[in-house]
C-alpha cells in the first residue's frame, strides 16, 4: 500500500478536523494559521487565532489596521517578525492583488514571511492542489521513515527531503494529505517518546525497523547560548499616572513593539536618561532581575523604577502612556508581566 494511502486512511480515523482554522476554510484563514504555527504549538496558537480572526475577519481589515494593533494581538506569541510580515503582506495583497489572495506558488513566495513550505501548505489546504510541504513535523516523519541522515536544514539533506516530499504528495486529497502528515508528526511521530505502536507507517519505517528511531532527525551540534544583560527603566511621571515607553525599531528583538527604555547595565541611569530621553530622573527602587530566553541567547533583565517631572520632547522615540492604555499596545511578554506585577503591587500597597 502506498505511503499516502496508508496515511490518509489513518487521517480519516484519527486526524484532527476540529481546529478553528479547519472550519470555513479560506486561503486567508489558512495563511494566518500557518504563520502563527511556525515554531509555535497548536494549543498556544488556538486562542490567538480566534482573537485575530474576530478582529480581522478579512484580509482587507487586516491591511487597514495599524501595526500597533496587530502587534498588540500578537503579544506573547513571540517571533514578532511574523506579525510584521503578516501585516505587510496583507497590505501588498490589497494594493497589488486587489485584495485577492494569490493562488500560485511563485506569487506567494514573493510575499514577506512566506517560504516554500508555508506556500505549499496554504495552497494544498486552501485549494486542494498537490503542493508538497516540509515543515518541522514533516522533516521528522520523512527522516525517520526513509532514514535520511544529516541535519535536516543542511542544503544537501534539505534537497533530498524536498524530493521525497514531492514524490509522496498525491494528486487526489492533497489537502487532507498535507494535514495528515503534519498531524502524524505532531501527535504520533513526536520529537521525544514517539508512539510508534499507533503509527500507520510502522511496517515500512526504516528507523523503526532498525530500532534507531531516536537517531532521526540528526541533531545540529549544540552550542551554548550566550548571556546578555540589560537594565530596563520604568520611568514614571510625578504622579505615577503615566509611564514612558520606547517604540522599538522594526528590526531586531521585539521589533515594532513598545517596550521600556533600556540602558547598559553598567551605565549611570541618570546620565543615560539625560542624554537619550532628555529627562532628569532620580532612581527610586530596584527590582530583582529575571531571565528571558530567546531562541539564540539568554537575556537577564534588571528593572529600576524612576520618577521624573519633565516630559520628553516631541519627535523622540519615547512616548508617555497611561497605565490603562497598556492593554491596547503591543508589549513583549516579559515586559507585560513585569508591568502587571508592578501595578498589582501598587494596588496591594494602597
Amino acid at each position: 500500500m502506498r505511503f499516502s494511502t496508508k496515511l490518509l486512511r489513518w487521517f480519516d480515523h484519527y486526524g484532527r478536523t476540529d481546529l478553528p482554522w479547519q472550519q470555513s476554510i479560506t486561503l486567508y484563514r489558512v495563511w494566518v494559521s500557518k504563520i502563527m504555527l511556525q515554531q509555535t504549538q497548536v494549543a498556544t496558537v488556538i486562542p490567538y487565532f480566534n482573537r485575530f480572526m474576530k478582529r480581522f475577519p478579512t484580509i482587507k481589515k487586516l491591511s487597514a489596521a495599524s501595526l500597533d494593533e496587530v502587534l498588540s494581538l500578537w503579544a506573547g506569541l513571540g517571533y514578532y517578525s511574523r506579525a510584521r510580515n503578516l501585516h505587510r503582506t496583507a497590505q501588498l495583497i490589497v494594493s497589488e492583488h486587489q485584495g485577492t489572495f494569490p493562488t500560485t506558488l511563485d506569487a506567494l513566495i514573493a510575499l514577506p514571511g512566506i517560504g516554500r513550505s508555508t506556500a505549499g501548505a496554504i495552497l494544498s489546504i486552501g485549494t486542494g492542489k498537490p503542493y508538497p510541504i516540509l515543515d518541522g513535523n514533516v522533516k521528522r516523519v520523512l527522516t525517520r521513515h526513509f532514514t535520511v541522515s544529516g541535519w535536516p536544514n543542511t542544503p544537501s539533506v534539505l534537497k533530498e527531503l524536498w524530493s521525497i516530499s514531492e514524490s509522496l504528495t498525491p494528486t487526489q486529497r492533497a489537502n487532507d494529505y498535507t494535514q495528515a502528515i503534519m498531524d502524524l508528526g505532531a501527535t504520533v511521530c513526536t520529537r521525544s517518546k514517539p508512539k510508534c505502536n499507533l503509527c500507520p507507517l510502522q511496517s515500512t519505517c526504516g528507523a523503526y525497523q532498525a530500532n534507531t528511531i531516536n537517531e532521526y532527525p540528526s541533531k545540529r551540534l549544540a552550542t551554548q547560548k550566550p548571556l546578555k544583560k540589560t537594565k530596563v527603566l520604568i520611568l514614571l511621571d510625578q504622579d505615577s499616572q503615566q509611564i514612558l515607553l520606547e517604540k522599538r525599531p522594526n528590526s531586531g528583538i521585539w521589533g515594532g513593539l513598545w517596550s521600556l527604555p533600556e540602558c547598559p547595565l553598567n551605565a549611570n541611569s541618570q546620565n543615560w536618561c539625560k542624554t537619550y530621553t532628555k529627562l532628569l530622573i532620580h532612581e527610586h527602587q530596584s527590582y530583582s532581575s529575571f531571565r528571558h530566553t530567546f531562541s539564540h541567547f539568554h537575556l537577564d533583565i534588571y528593572p529600576i523604577v524612576c520618577h521624573t517631572t519633565v516630559k520628553t520632547q516631541k519627535g523622540s522615540p519615547y512616548h508617555w502612556h497611561s497605565w490603562s492604555a497598556l492593554s491596547s499596545l503591543g508589549l513583549p511578554a516579559p515586559i507585560k508581566r513585569l508591568l502587571k506585577s508592578l501595578a498589582l503591587e501598587d494596588r496591594q500597597a494602597s
